[in-house]
């Protein structure tokens, strides 16, 4: 466990032993070559970073367990095990095992009722169009973050190898938006736009870039408790607002359409979407909560404060979506309703990294959700063949 007293001094003093990663060298490289490759540079308190690209002592220790940390860690990425968490192996497996591509899926009967002109009210045209347009977007966000800047201060290879199925995993929900906006003939330009465009849309995207460009600045580097609690922040802000907040207004208003048998193609692509970013979500709190635990100096009061406030500007930001959205109500649903369903969603966030409910007697509008999102219940739920981790399959309304 790291002092409380100087946390970084400590960490620092705990990764003494462990090895610098390292290059294999030519046999006629002399020893002066070696030593000059594997040095590394000390800095102020500061973690230089570790892509696994460094060079590593020749001869040097193999790993051990107790070397592996989520941030700041010193020892070599590229030695897989031994695992030190085995949760993130799991959830690596778990994601391979529900492969899914967006051409299963059978859009026959939407195309259908979309070139129908009585297939859907004004107000139903509108819903599908704008989270087409959010979620397009909102994947691109997500998959650009995980490569250019998650994946690169994580610093453990378990973590490292599920980031990459999940980078993969948004790359297929993108194609999915875009399969569904070209089977339904839609105007990709208007709907690929729209966070540029449409400020219900644009509001979201623009809360979210700052905290993305704050991952992705190249000159971040981890290492000090002001920089490490900018990442847990960023990362909160990605996983527990963006991912798992401000997806779940779309998914309830597209699943509510599939439902009721309308889009029943689009909304099938939403349901597997939503199991995969159900796992991602789930992946990223797991990965908060263990930065947490091993650097328990970084949870202070007022960072607790800050980040309760970020939770509850993106309870407000998903309920205004909500009401631009459907204005007038549709599908039984109204922008009460979601009001509710986000403050109850938000309260069970805020249990899950460790922070006090903040909606006091909030409930669940919509109690089918909670069979979708549990995982427990997935096989009762679905009785399909891709949420029993198999390839392919397709889902029954």
């Amino acid at each position: 466990m790291q002092s409380w007293e100087d946390p970084i001094a400590d960490a620092r003093a705990n990764t003494s032993s462990v090895t610098a990663p390292a290059v294999f060298v030519d046999q006629e490289v002399t020893d002066e070559r070696v030593l000059a490759l594997t040095e590394q540079p000390e800095s102020e308190g500061r973690h230089e970073g570790v892509t696994g690209l460094e060079s590593i002592e020749i001869g040097a220790g193999r790993i051990e367990v107790d070397d592996k940390k989520i941030i700041n860690c010193r020892a070599d990425l590229n030695q897989l095990v031994p695992f030190k968490y085995e949760w993130a192996w799991q959830k690596y497996l778990d994601g391979c095992a529900n492969h899914w591509m967006p051409q299963e899926i059978n859009m026959t009967a939407d195309i259908a009722l979309w070139k129908d002109p009585d297939g859907l009210t004004e107000d139903e045209r509108t819903i599908i169009k704008r989270n087409l347009g959010f979620f397009s977007t909102a994947d691109s966000l997500v998959a650009n973050n995980l490569v250019l800047a998650v994946y690169k201060h994580i610093t453990n290879p378990e973590c490292r190898q599920y980031l990459l199925r999940q980078a993969f995993e948004e790359a297929v929900h993108t194609h999915a938006y875009q399969y569904c906006i070209e089977s339904l003939g839609l105007d990709e330009g208007e709907v690929f736009n729209m966070y540029r465009e449409l400020p219900a849309v644009a509001r979201k995207a623009e809360w979210a870039l700052p905290y993305t460009n704050s991952l992705g600045d190249p000159d971040f580097k981890t290492g000090t408790a002001e920089d490490d609690q900018r990442l847990l922040r960023d990362l909160i802000a990605f996983y527990v607002v963006f991912e798992g907040i401000f997806f779940y207004v779309g998914f309830v208003q597209i699943l509510s359409m599939g439902r009721r048998n309308k889009m029943t193609g689009v909304a099938e692509q939403f349901q597997y979407i939503l199991r995969d970013e159900s796992m991602h979500m789930n992946f990223g709190i797991d990965v908060i909560n263990q930065i947490k635990m091993e650097n328990p100096y970084l949870w202070t009061e007022s960072f607790q404060q800050e980040i309760i406030a970020l939770i509850k500007q993106g309870v407000e930001l998903e309920v205004q979506y909500a009401r631009d959205t459907m204005p007038r109500g549709i599908l039984g649903l109204n922008a009460p309703m979601f009001e509710e369903y986000l403050k109850f969603i938000a309260n069970r966030r805020c249990a899950q990294i460790g922070l006090s409910q903040q909606y006091s007697g909030a409930g669940n509008p919509f109690p089918w959700m909670s069979e979708v999102l549990d995982l427990k219940k997935e096989k009762n739920f679905f009785e399909t063949r891709v949420t029993e981790y198999q390839t392919g399959g397709a889902l029954t309304w």
